[in-house]
């Protein structure tokens, strides 16, 4: 959103510097003004100053300035709306929104009643998780066998959540509250409205936003249950993909640190803690996403992923590589710390000490290191086929990289080692791009030429989008539409053709006449008989199997069907997909935390445990369509092919890629225009640049 700079001079002539810092550092009047020590590097005497008559702050060491809302975004990792919002609550100010309706203003508040109704039951319910852990020996006990402090646990606000069914009634007299369910404290079976708590005989784990707020807690079973760790459900405060944690704690100590470690659980992050290592964080259950990735460089300029040394460590540092590459610039340090495999962070410290682990951070492994040892999996590079493994399998980390000199000298080495010359491969994966669309999923849909259109359709689509919006529709035959105006070019993400109405083109030479269509199957341009149309050959007959509506329809019945594709697909993938509206986006985000915490399982399994998520009815009904639940006759069908699948899906992430990638880019604009972010512009170039070559992909694609 756009504020507007007479509401920014207005809000900070309300509000004084000194108090909104003092809440974060210890100030002492020194003169004219206060006085403390830097929270943005570590120092031992006092050289941050803040005036109260410029209503200013600077560092004499670091040389960090600004005003309110300047520290805000650099100590607490608010964006500039963010910030602003913040004071201007604290101030009893209304932030302008010009730009919203008088519904999307209702509705805005309406949410954030509503996440603030669940703030507030979470915090009623980890302070009575507190209170537990004071009375139960148990529980003490095991958290001192793991070796943590009473000190460290209060510091975390550690909790325990009793063994009853029920135990949260006695906490909240309303036991039937919707906001309890909503919360995800409570579970609701919807056959019998039965209710019980989520978390029993748990050490309790409360997630705090960067403000301080609890939004979800993580439980870690006593004992031998299963599963060992459970985490809140998504809810409207908590979203595993985007929240990171430890972080609220961890802020002072990032600052001093100079370096971010990112683990792999709480425990890791508790026990480092209390080891010297405060500035640790953990992901919740997920693999580490670019959001994640993006709310880390919001606080440094440095992250070291710190993973096990086993398989498993491996593939989510693998994870965490394809999250990271997007926000690589030439000023970033991204490294890569993998420990022996009998140890984990916890225990490589206690085994030898703290000065050996910092040795170890030091000597973490590069991102470009880590991205040409994970490119060359498998890759015998004394062959001809091995080079072209890694030249294949190179590609789509390279391209993940903003534009900078890093991109470009790994270009450098990347073509040395498949022995290319760097612009030869660089051409080369152009038109491998370009291949990759060809072949994609409804590619093969073809725009009618220019010379065979109207010159008002011409001119209305040269005003568009220089690359229309290829839409495949799976099993619908090009067709001429019997109705809309010339040249109507979707939105992105719309569910039209490339021309106009859905599955087709918009009626060329109709004059306000709504005629109808006389065939589906006729196609324009035919150099055959005498007629400029041809009958298009029938689609090739691939199962019994319903077309889905849409493209995310689709990748969720080919994930579902086959959960291991889940594994060959990009943290950048991952984020987009549990970024799409319900039902997508929940199934998704849903779907990714089962294959991190159980692996791959069958459809049986997986319509098993989904059967109280909201998104349960609609996965079913996909599925039902199937090829998995064959109809009468149909048994004997070929089953379809993994390799298949995996381009198939393939496909359809490339074009729903293109419209996250537009998102994005009006995101970074907003933020460039308003002083938001000053990488902005940058990420929007790089952004821009990709978004422009998976365009012309697909057209090329399409029309050939």
């Amino acid at each position: 959103m756009s504020i507007p700079q007479s509401f920014i001079q207005e809000l900070l002539s309300r509000i004084d510097v000194v108090d909104i810092v003092g809440k974060y550092v210890q100030l002492k009047k020194g003169g004219a003004n206060f006085m403390g020590l830097c929270p943005f590097h570590g120092e031992k005497s006092p050289s941050f100053s803040v005036s109260p008559t410029k209503q200013f702050f600077h560092c004499f060491g670091c040389g960090k300035n600004g005003n309110a809302i300047g520290f805000l975004m650099e100590h607490a990792g608010m964006t500039f709306v963010e910030a602003v919002k913040d004071l201007a609550q604290q101030t009893g100010m209304q932030v302008p929104e010009e730009q919203q309706s008088p519904e999307d203003r209702a509705r805005a508040a309406a949410a954030k009643a509503k996440q603030d109704s669940l703030s507030d039951v979470l915090e009623k319910a980890g302070e009575a998780y507190r209170d537990q852990l004071k009375i139960t020996p148990r529980a003490v006990d095991y958290l001192k066998g793991r070796g943590l402090s009473g000190q460290i646990a209060k510091r975390f606000g550690m909790g325990y959540a009793p063994e009853g069914w029920r135990s949260l009634a006695s906490i909240f007299p309303k036991y039937d509250d919707p906001l309890l369910a909503e919360s995800g404290l409570v579970i609701v079976n919807e056959e019998d409205d039965k209710r019980y708590d989520r978390f029993r005989d748990r050490i309790m784990f409360p997630i705090r936003n960067i403000k301080g707020e609890c939004i979800g807690f993580g439980g870690r079973v006593i004992g031998s249950g299963t599963p060992k760790y459970l985490n809140s459900p998504e809810t409207p405060v908590f979203h595993k993909g985007r929240e990171l944690y430890g972080l609220y704690e961890a802020r002072e100590a990032l600052h001093s640190a100079g370096y971010v470690l990112v683990t792999e659980g709480y425990m890791d992050v508790v026990a480092l803690a209390q080891l010297g290592f405060a500035n640790a964080v953990a992901t919740l259950g997920t693999a580490c996403t670019p959001d994640h990735v993006q709310k880390l460089f919001r606080f440094t300029d440095a992250v070291v992923f710190s993973f096990d040394g086993d398989g498993a460590g491996r593939r989510a540092a693998r994870k965490a590589l394809d999250g990271a590459l997007p926000y690589a610039t030439d000023v970033r340090s991204i490294k890569f710390l993998f420990l022996p495999a009998e140890h984990d962070p916890d225990s490589y410290v206690r085994a030898f000490g703290q000065d050996a682990f910092a040795e170890q951070i030091k000597q973490a492994m590069p991102l470009s290191r880590f991205l040409i040892e994970a490119a060359s999996v498998d890759c015998d590079l004394q062959t001809a086929e091995g080079r072209a493994r890694l030249s294949s399998q190179a590609r789509p980390l390279w391209q993940l990289l903003p534009e900078g000199a890093l991109k470009q000298q790994l270009l450098s080495e990347l073509a040395q080692l498949i022995q290319l010359e760097t612009a030869g491969l660089e051409r080369l994966w152009g038109q491998q791009a370009a291949t990759d669309q060809r072949f994609a999923p409804g590619a093969r849909s073809a725009a009618p030429s220019p010379q065979n259109t109207p010159s008002a359709f011409n001119q209305a689509a040269a005003s568009s989008d220089e690359y229309p919006n290829y839409e495949p529709h799976y099993g619908e035959p090009s067709a001429w539409a019997g109705a809309g105006g010339h040249g109507q070019i979707p939105e992105p993400g719309g569910g039209y053709g490339a021309y106009g109405a859905p599955g087709g083109y918009a009626n060329p030479g109709a004059s306000g006449n709504n005629w109808p269509r006389k065939n589906p199957n006729w196609t324009p341009n035919s150099k055959f008989g005498n007629s400029r149309y041809k009958r298009e050959q029938p689609p090739v007959y691939t199962g019994p199997r319903t077309v889905p509506a849409s493209r995310a329809d689709h990748a969720a019945r080919l994930l579902l069907g086959n959960m291991a594709l889940w594994e060959t697909l990009a943290g950048e993938d991952h984020a987009m997909l549990c970024a799409l509206p319900a039902p997508h986006g929940p199934l998704f985000a849903w779907l990714e935390s089962q294959f991190h915490e159980q692996g791959a399982l069958g459809w049986s399994t997986l319509q098993t445990e989904m059967q109280s998520q909201p998104f349960a009815q609609e996965a079913q009904h996909w599925m039902s369509q199937d090829k998995l639940n064959p109809v009468a006759g149909s048994e004997d069908a070929t089953p379809p092919d993994p390799q298949e699948a995996r381009q198939e899906l393939r496909g359809l992430l490339n074009l729903l890629m293109i419209d996250r990638l537009q998102q994005l880019k009006n995101k970074a604009l907003v933020q460039h225009q308003s002083g938001e972010d000053p990488d902005a512009l940058q990420r929007y170039s790089s952004l821009d640049k990709r978004w422009r070559e998976l365009k012309a992909a697909a057209a090329l694609a399409a029309v050939q």
